[in-house]
């Protein structure tokens, strides 16, 4: 018995000793791999005295990685995310803001040919009309991404945008706050995003995308305009099936114009002829098989820029839909 409990002690005391040195290795690894980052921004241009600001104490966050495996986009079904994303609130308040704004929204439109019924979605969507632009600083939202195994490249990528933008003095680094995935402002752009896209919509000399509405409305318009976005047409349309089709038939890949659609027995929602426009369509069905069909347009795509999450997409034409008025 005696023997036993030594033996029982020294293999507590060796994993003990495991888990300490593993501990330490993870630390280590994390070390080396901040300062292969540092090296890799001050080898961009970035001074190091914002290295320095941005990086101080810095690590990587167990509850932002919890957040990456359970994004409701991929997690919810079609019906469970249009329940959340599409309330009869935010048609309404849309419908104010749309009417509130209708000086912003005129210019917005001859500059950029968007209808704001789309903007207005992508706002609503994105932070509930402003009202949840997140509060995790971006930088250690970023850190975390970048050091986990599973999208890493992109969101190395993300940070080193994100020291630019700090460096460039166009954000400052308390200002930079926003969601766990490291989108900033009212309509979450990505350090990305921001840099190519991001515009002054006011023209007071500086680029706001929390509080000044015309930057964010504006900015926002700039990347659907920038995207390939096409203001004679809409989003696309959910549709019934009043014939069997190929499983093939299904697909971003597969494009038909509408009339070929209505030949191969695709009808709108209400079992009625499909609009006799030429244009392209791609039928899809997000939930598989069982779930609800969409006729889908280029437009479609440009919302799949925004976001590569069908629930997603769907959800902005349908509030946007909902909104209405151009």
């Amino acid at each position: 018995m005696k023997k036993i409990m030594i033996g029982f002690c020294l293999a507590v005391l060796c994993l003990s000793f495991l888990g300490e040195a593993f501990g330490a290795g993870i630390a280590r690894d994390y070390s080396v791999w901040l300062e292969e980052l540092k090296e890799d921004a001050l080898s961009t241009g970035i001074k190091s005295a914002t290295l320095d600001l941005a990086l101080a104490d810095v690590k990587p966050l167990d509850s932002i990685i919890k957040l990456d495996r359970a994004q409701p986009e991929f997690t919810k079904t079609l019906a469970e995310y249009l329940a959340g994303a599409v309330t009869a609130e935010r048609v309404k308040e849309g419908q104010l803001l749309l009417a509130q704004n209708s000086d912003i929204f005129a210019r917005i439109v001859k500059k950029y040919q968007i209808q704001p019924r789309f903007l207005l979605a992508l706002w609503a969507i994105e932070t509930s009309f402003g009202r949840h632009t997140g509060r995790v600083p971006v930088i250690d939202a970023l850190v975390t991404l970048a050091y986990d195994g599973r999208r890493s490249q992109y969101f190395r990528l993300e940070l080193l945008k994100a020291l630019k933008i700090i460096d460039q003095g166009l954000i400052s680094f308390l200002q930079m706050k926003g969601s766990w995935a490291g989108a900033m402002g009212q309509v979450q752009f990505m350090p990305s995003t921001f840099l190519d896209f991001a515009v002054d919509g006011n023209g007071d000399g500086r680029i706001d995308l929390w509080t000044t509405r015309e930057d964010y409305l504006s900015s926002a318009a700039n990347y659907l305009f920038r995207s390939g976005w096409d203001q004679n047409y809409t989003w696309g349309r959910e549709v019934t099936l009043q014939k069997k089709l190929q499983e093939s038939d299904f697909g971003l890949e597969q494009q038909h114009p509408l009339a070929e659609w209505q030949r191969l027995g695709v009808r709108t929602i209400g079992a009625e002829n499909l609009p006799e426009v030429e244009i392209m369509a791609s039928l899809i069905r997000p939930d598989g098989p069982q779930g609800r069909a969409f006729l889908v347009y280029d437009n479609y795509r440009v919302l799949l820029k925004w976001n590569r999450s069908h629930r997603f997409a769907i959800a902005v034409g349908t509030l946007a839909d909902q909104i209405g008025n151009r």
